[in-house]
C-alpha cells in the first residue's frame, strides 16, 4: 500500500479508501452485507494496509456507521491508526429539520454519527451534497464549530458544481473558518466531466480528490454486459446504471477489458490504475462485497499504465450531461 497527503493538508491516507456503503442490511439494499459477512473483507483491507474508511449517516439509515465503528475498533489497536470519514446532508427522519446543511442539522448530525460510530471524533466530516436552501455562511460556520469542538479533524465536500465549491471555500477563507480539504466527486473512465472544472480547481487549491463510483457501478469491473445484466445481486438492483451510463460508452469498457487481457489482470484493476494516475486524485473510494474486489483495488496501486494504454482508454470518451449532484 502507498500513502499520500489528502490534498495539501497534513493528514495522510492510504491510496485506496474502502467505501462502507456496501455494509449495512440486506433488508435496506439487497446487495448490502451484514456485519458478519463484512468482517472478512474489512479485515483483509486492514491486512493490506488500507487505513482510510468512508461511510455516511444515510447508508442503511445509520447501520453502516454502526458496522464501520464496530469493525474498526475490533481490527485496529488504536483509534489513531486509521482515518474515518462520514457525511451529513441526506434525510435521516421525517421532520423538516432532519436533512440539509442547516446549523441545526449539522450539529445534530455529527453527534448522532459519533454515537453510531462509537468514537469521540471523525477524521473527515463531509457534506454529502450542496444545500441551496441554506446560506453557505451558516453551513461553513457550523462545520467550523464542529472542528473547533474537536468532533472532526477536517472537513470535506462531495458532488457539486465548481462554482458552488469555490463559493464555500471563499466564504470560509473570508471569515477565517475551516476550509474543505477534500472533494468526493463522481469520476471514472465513463464519467470524466469533473476534469473540466472541479478537478483543476481542486489541484490549484490543494484539495484532495477522492472519487466515488470509480468502477462506474460495476460496469468497468466487467460485472455487467451491454444489456446491463450481470451475475451480481447489485447488477439486477441498480437503476442508476441505466440512468447514468449510455450504451455508446461501452467501447471504453471494451478497451478496459482488452488491456486487462493483455496485462493478465482484471478490468477493475486497469480502471482503478487509470484513476490513480489522474492529477488531483488522492484515493478512489472502492466498494467491496468480496475479498477479491478488495485485493484487485489494492493491486491497482502498484500498476502503472503506459501512454498508449491511457490513450486507448480515453479516446472513446464523449461529453456527458452532469450527473451525480442530486
Amino acid at each position: 500500500m502507498e500513502y499520500a497527503r489528502l490534498g495539501t493538508s497534513g493528514i495522510k491516507v492510504s491510496r485506496i479508501c474502502l467505501g462502507m456503503m456496501s455494509y449495512g442490511s440486506p433488508e435496506y439494499r439487497p446487495w448490502q452485507l451484514d456485519i458478519d459477512d463484512a468482517r472478512p473483507i474489512v479485515r483483509r483491507a486492514v491486512e493490506s494496509g488500507v487505513t482510510f474508511f468512508d461511510t455516511a449517516d444515510m447508508y442503511a439509515m445509520g447501520r453502516s456507521e454502526e458496522i464501520t465503528g464496530e469493525l474498526l475498533r475490533e481490527l485496529f489497536p488504536r483509534r489513531d491508526d486509521y482515518v474515518l470519514a462520514t457525511k451529513v446532508y441526506s434525510p435521516m427522519g421525517e421532520g423538516p429539520n432532519d436533512r440539509g446543511l442547516s446549523r441545526k442539522h449539522i450539529l445534530a448530525g455529527i453527534d448522532a454519527s459519533l454515537r453510531r460510530l462509537g468514537t469521540d471524533h471523525v477524521d473527515l466530516y463531509q457534506i454529502h451534497r450542496f444545500d441551496p436552501e441554506t446560506p453557505i455562511e451558516e453551513t461553513m460556520e457550523a462545520l467550523h464549530d464542529v472542528v473547533r469542538a474537536g468532533k472532526a479533524r477536517y472537513i470535506g465536500a462531495s458532488s457539486m458544481f465548481a462554482w458552488q465549491f469555490a463559493k464555500a471555500q471563499h466564504t470560509a477563507g473570508t471569515h477565517g473558518w475551516t476550509r474543505f480539504v477534500s472533494m468526493q466527486n463522481h469520476y471514472n473512465l465513463l464519467y470524466r466531466e469533473e476534469e473540466r472544472e472541479m478537478n483543476p480547481l481542486c489541484l490549484d487549491q490543494g484539495v484532495g480528490v477522492i472519487p466515488w463510483s470509480p468502477l462506474a457501478r460495476g460496469l468497468l469491473a466487467g460485472t455487467r454486459d451491454r444489456d446491463r445484466t450481470g451475475p451480481t445481486v447489485r447488477a439486477g438492483n441498480d437503476p442508476l446504471v441505466e440512468k447514468w451510463y449510455a450504451d455508446a460508452e461501452f467501447s471504453i469498457v471494451d478497451a478496459t477489458r482488452a488491456i486487462a487481457a493483455e496485462r493478465g489482470v482484471s478490468p477493475a484493476r486497469i480502471a482503478l490504475a487509470w484513476l490513480l494516475g489522474r492529477p488531483a486524485v488522492t484515493a478512489p473510494i472502492v466498494g467491496a462485497t468480496r475479498t477479491a474486489h478488495l485485493e484487485d483495488a489494492v493491486a491497482a496501486v502498484g500498476l502503472t499504465l503506459d501512454d498508449e494504454e491511457v490513450a486507448r482508454l480515453e479516446v472513446p470518451y464523449r461529453p456527458r450531461p452532469i450527473m451525480g449532484h442530486g
